[in-house]
């Protein structure tokens, strides 16, 4: 009998990935079935972008897609024609591309798979999974359109989780959709909420599509992702048992080898040290001091460990002395609309009252939605269902070491797995390409490994059965 798909579940980064090594691990007869509810697979909602100046925060060097080719990247730049050259930045820092020049070498990779065999093992869906049920063969999943497709098992790689927002408003636009930012009036500003990476992003591409008007960044506190710079390695410390449990030894031993650093080489090279041993360190601490780290010590660990590329800081940089982006620290309250623009209350930090702005736009770049409060309706139907459950600290998924998922009754047994950023709570490092891409990989050889194991113990039983 014809044996019954795989399903990945969204096909940005993480579920190409997982699905490009599946379909290389699973037996002739078995096939993958790559979901993706847009009308572009391979990309996402990062390396979908068209602006040139919308740059990747990791160095060309370490964004290729397979952790043991590791200059597969790189090597693709090389063979880019002159049109490209734009959207690819050498720095001191290193080379930085465009990111949807790294979209475009994700899709070159899936198009290769589907084109380099005569029989494909990687099937294409285009269309939103609304629900999955248990089934005795594996699940049943249900598509937007009605269809109803059996598969042996179920990757989510549903990537970052948007929704979440306390306020509402018709004038709130997505950072990453650009058509909207033209005929923007030039005497009313435009309010980004979040001073991250994708405030940048969104203030490069307000730029190019022509609004002179002012910027206003607004986060709880006003950090800017620090910028890209050459350092020498540092070794990763070897960290003692009492600062491995608890977020402020740790923090303090960090800013001792910085301290240390600061003689040869830099900060940067003590936080890229930890980069192996991130997930390990994360999974080590209890889940008190977890939550003293997302307290208080999160936003300072990110601005130094997701760094600006150079050029980009340079737009950061000429906006902010121009007088033309403002960055303020403080929390939206609420926003009423207005006819033509948005009336935002916010409360600035120190202020003993709240002010109001009048914006014609606001982008929401404050980060991703938790699983706890995300709108995205088949992980809310998964969560009904008991078949997944939140992780101790809301974030993402709760997962076993196999990235097998965990009900609600705190069991991994069912053939469901995620990667990529719904394992922000059990993993925390797990959203860049050098993350994923090497959970890619594992989890394609431990799902492999799996169906290989139960399609051996059937077989005997289905002799048994025609004699």
């Amino acid at each position: 009998m014809p044996q019954l798909p795989v399903a990945v579940i969204g096909a940005g980064f993480s579920g190409t990935m997982a699905a490009l090594h599946l379909s290389r691990l699973l037996p002739p007869g078995r096939q993958v079935l790559l979901c993706e509810k847009s009308a572009v697979f391979a990309r996402g909602l990062a390396y979908a972008t068209g602006c040139p100046d919308h740059l990747l925060n990791v160095r060309a060097a370490n964004m290729s897609a397979f952790p043991d080719a590791p200059e597969d990247f790189s090597r693709w730049l090389e063979r880019c024609g002159l049109d490209d050259l734009a959207c690819i930045r050498a720095t001191p820092a290193g080379v930085f591309a465009a990111r949807g020049l790294y979209g475009r070498y994700l899709t070159e990779l899936l198009i290769g798979a589907l084109t380099g065999e005569a029989s494909p093992r990687l099937l294409l869906e285009n269309d939103a999974v609304v629900d999955l049920a248990p089934a005795p063969e594996g699940f049943r999943l249900t598509l937007a359109a009605g269809r109803v497709r059996a598969v042996s098992g179920v990757i989510l790689a549903c990537g970052n989780l948007r929704g979440g927002r306390d306020w509402t408003t018709r004038y709130r636009l997505d950072p990453w959709d650009e058509a909207p930012l033209d005929g923007l009036r030039a005497d009313m500003p435009v309010l980004v909420v979040g001073t991250g990476l994708t405030m940048v992003d969104a203030v490069a591409a307000l730029r190019r599509r022509g609004f002179p008007g002012p910027v206003l960044a607004l986060s709880r506190h006003g950090y800017l992702p620090q910028v890209h710079a050459p350092a020498a390695p540092w070794p990763a410390p070897a960290l003692s048992e009492a600062e491995r449990l608890s977020a402020r030894l740790l923090l303090r031993r960090l800013r001792a080898e910085a301290a240390r650093a600061a003689a040869g080489s830099d900060w940067r090279g003590v936080i890229d040290g930890l980069r192996a041993g991130s997930v390990a360190l994360w999974r080590g601490l209890p889940e008190a001091e977890q939550r003293r780290f997302l307290r208080h010590l999160r936003s300072v660990w990110d601005v130094h460990r997701h760094r600006m590329a150079p050029p980009a800081a340079e737009i950061i940089a000429r906006e902010r002395e121009a007088g033309g982006l403002s960055i303020l620290r403080g929390r939206v309250e609420a926003v009423a609309d207005q006819a033509g623009f948005a009336l935002v209350r916010i409360r600035e930090r120190g202020a003993p009252t709240p002010r109001d702005l009048a914006v014609q736009r606001i982008l929401d770049a404050s980060g991703v939605a938790s699983v706890a409060r995300s709108d995205d309706p088949l992980l809310r139907r998964l969560m009904q269902r008991g078949l997944v459950r939140p992780d101790a600290h809301g974030l993402g998924l709760a997962a076993a070491e196999d990235l097998a998922l965990i009900g609600a009754d705190g069991t991994a047994g069912r053939p469901l797995w995620t990667l990529g950023p719904l394992l922000r709570g059990t993993l925390w490092e797990c959203t860049a390409v050098p993350d994923i891409r090497g959970q890619a990989a594992a989890l394609a050889a431990t799902v492999a490994a799996r169906l290989a194991a139960e399609a051996a113990h059937e077989k005997p039983l289905a002799r048994a059965g025609e004699g």
